[in-house]
């Protein structure tokens, strides 16, 4: 039995205004994984997890990536969605993270009108540890979710960062945020209105 060699993955570092975002990208451009410099050892558990062994190394990831990220730190919050993504992770874990993308910025969901979206509406754990296992942060928006009562739920940024992500998409697309699932709670407090 012959063992596949490591997948060859480059990593670059770009600054936001809310540190050092770390970019995994693999030799088509795609963005495979972004955490923050502070979680770097979160990051290798999820490319081990996501991706098995792989070789990373230093190297620029595509303007593809980098300027839709750009973009969405000066204001224009929906380039996020252009930017291509490959995620290993379970079938599941992947629908989740598919569902991420249809939360539009400035708004939020709960965990369990998330799992109801996705046409699971028992399964509000597992769609958090789903999400939680998300290996690419910000892009694959696990910031826009939060917990049915409207409080900032984990994130493994830090919730400081969340609630930065939060403000910024609210400030810039002029919305009051709702929480969009069957009960229709709003959010109170958590993000001023602008």
């Amino acid at each position: 039995m012959t063992s596949r060699p490591p997948e060859s993955l480059s990593l670059d570092r770009f600054a936001t205004p809310i540190g050092i975002a770390l970019l995994v990208t693999d030799r088509a451009g795609t963005l495979c994984a972004l955490d923050w410099e502070d979680h770097a050892s979160r990051l290798s558990r999820l490319l081990r997890l996501n991706f098995g062994a792989v070789d990373l190394r230093e190297g620029a990831a595509p303007v593809s990536v980098r300027q839709p990220l750009a973009d969405y730190f000066a204001g224009h919050l929906g380039g996020l969605n252009a930017i291509a993504t490959r995620t290993g992770g379970t079938p599941f874990q992947r629908r989740v993270w598919s569902a991420l993308r249809t939360i539009e910025p400035g708004r939020t969901l709960s965990y369990g009108a998330l799992a109801s979206r996705i046409g699971v509406p028992a399964a509000v754990r597992a769609v958090g540890h789903a999400n939680g296992a998300n290996p690419i942060g910000m892009v694959l928006p696990c910031h826009r979710v939060i917990g049915a009562d409207g409080s900032l739920t984990g994130y493994g940024g830090g919730l400081h960062r969340k609630r930065w992500l939060l403000d910024h998409e609210s400030v810039i697309s002029h919305q009051s945020p709702v929480i969009s699932h069957q009960s229709s709670e709003l959010r109170s407090g958590l993000i001023p209105d602008p």
